[in-house]
């Protein structure tokens, strides 16, 4: 009994030695406060469980040697290529005078700094609002292609859509375009390996990212690409957040119809996208793309539309598109409307918008009824509350999924990208955003949102804090582990 005794009270030392060094590991992080008492709380329930999730999901790999040594080798390529780039340091100039407008481009310059990314002036770009005009789009350009076709996609299916571009880009690299393709390892997870190889036996160059083995889970399970960029002869780009499935045409049966947005760009735009993917593409396959000036060719348009292309991930020191959000949100003065499939905010950005709401900006935010996610949708739900009460207005797309990452402030300024708002995307994926300072442009884009206001339902507070026990206390569950989705 006394030896049993012992060995219980010894195990109990080991076990609380053992959290203690754990819980100072993870306080040690000095990241989000919340996130760290949430991390905290789950290894004490479930230490063993616990302990593994937080080293593949949980700790800051911020300055991890791997993607520290990413952002070395971007800033020495981003050096070489920024060369090859007209960079007007007058751009502030290029700004209509209007108060609002000038109020915007604040966010240029703070993007300047932290992402070393320059508004560019003359631009052409078509909004595409749903995957049939995209796919349209994406494969008449590629049809075009005479130099190289560059793609990088957070999803890629092996289906009827996906074999259509599979086809496509076999006939390409049969003509002698040069054919780069870089797809994330886990999203792409289900991609087959016959399906990689018939690209690369006709000479397409294909490359995962942050490849994840199920014996050897460790952080780079966390730390996924989730940018769409299409770039074809340096002339024609696609960005935002449409990947290639066949669910993006057909819906899901559980859930409806696919609802998403992306933008076609013509100009000077069109360069930085193609920085963003060289930079990915060096860091994939270690290959220096050659010929800088072959892919970074100048080309004129005449329309002047304003674009920034903003793009962040963990490999750098800023949080650029977070914190352009934020940026936006606070400068807002009149109406600010976002739409996102995921929101799981931080608190930040939760005090943002309702500090917007309470100053009397006209806030609208439109999230889907339904999710693919449902512990990301019970976390969502929890945050309705808060929102009505400061006067946010609220609406549940109900056609069927929003997969839409928008952001649209004073009709002067908008965002359209890959970056939901939630913590996922501001701290653990490689996101872009293509920023628009340009009203005309702003102003069809909110056409197409308040359009789709018209297929949802608005949350009224009364009823919203009716609804039934069972919902409120899984919503309130999930919001505890809110920090680590």
């Amino acid at each position: 009994m006394i030896q049993l005794l012992s060995y219980s009270l010894a195990l109990g030392l080991a076990y609380l030695l053992t959290m203690a060094v754990i819980v100072l590991a993870v306080i040690q992080q000095r990241g989000d406060p919340t996130k760290t008492l949430a991390w905290t709380l789950f290894i004490a329930l479930v230490p063993v469980v616990g302990l593994l999730f937080y080293v593949m999901l949980g700790k800051s790999y911020r300055r991890d040697k791997l993607l520290s040594r990413k952002e070395m080798s971007d800033q020495q390529q981003l050096a070489l290529m920024m060369g090859l780039l007209t960079v007007n340091d007058d751009y502030q100039s290029w700004f209509p005078s209007s108060p609002s407008e000038t109020h915007f481009k604040g966010i240029a310059q703070m993007l300047v700094h932290s992402g070393k990314t320059f508004p560019t002036r003359h631009n052409h770009a078509q909004l595409l609002v749903n995957a049939t005009e995209k796919y349209a789009a994406l494969f008449s350009a590629i049809e075009q292609a005479q130099d190289h076709i560059h793609l990088e996609y957070y999803i890629i299916k092996d289906d009827v859509i996906g074999n259509r571009l599979r086809e496509l880009l076999i006939r390409k690299a049969e003509q002698g375009v040069e054919v780069r393709l870089i797809y994330d390892h886990l999203g792409s997870w289900g991609l087959r390996k016959k399906y990689l190889r018939s690209l690369t036996d006709s000479g397409v160059q294909a490359y995962p990212f942050l490849p994840v083995k199920l014996l050897l889970l460790h952080s780079k399970i966390n730390h996924r690409n989730h940018r769409k960029i299409v770039v074809v002869d340096g002339k024609a780009a696609f960005v935002g957040g449409i990947n290639i499935a066949d669910r993006y045409l057909e819906g899901m049966p559980e859930i409806g119809m696919w609802r998403d947005t992306h933008v076609q760009l013509a100009g000077d735009a069109v360069r930085w996208l193609q920085m963003v993917f060289l930079l990915d593409w060096y860091f994939v396959s270690k290959q220096s793309p050659g010929n800088m000036e072959r892919y970074l060719p100048a080309h004129s348009v005449d329309e002047q539309c304003t674009v920034q292309i903003a793009a962040s991930g963990p490999d750098s020191d800023w949080s650029s598109i977070m914190q352009t959000y934020f940026a936006a949100i606070n400068r807002s003065g009149s109406t600010l409307y976002i739409a996102t499939p995921y929101f799981v905010p931080n608190e930040s950005m939760l005090t943002a918008l309702c500090a917007a709401a309470l100053r009397g900006v006209d806030v609208r935010l439109l999230i889907s009824e339904r999710s693919d996610s449902s512990i990301t949708q019970w976390a969502s739900m929890s945050y309705i509350d808060t929102l009505l009460e400061a006067g946010v207005r609220v609406f549940l797309y109900s056609k069927g999924i929003t997969h839409s990452k928008l952001l649209m402030a004073d009709s002067e300024f908008c965002s359209v990208g890959t970056a939901n708002m939630d913590v996922r995307s501001f701290e653990h994926n490689f996101e872009v955003n293509a920023l628009f300072y340009d009203r005309l442009f702003t102003q069809k884009l909110e056409e197409i949102f308040l359009h789709d206001l018209q297929y949802s339902v608005e949350v009224d507070l009364e009823s919203w804090q009716k609804r039934p026990r069972r919902e409120r206390f899984m919503e309130n569950l999930s919001r505890l582990f809110a920090p680590m989705l």
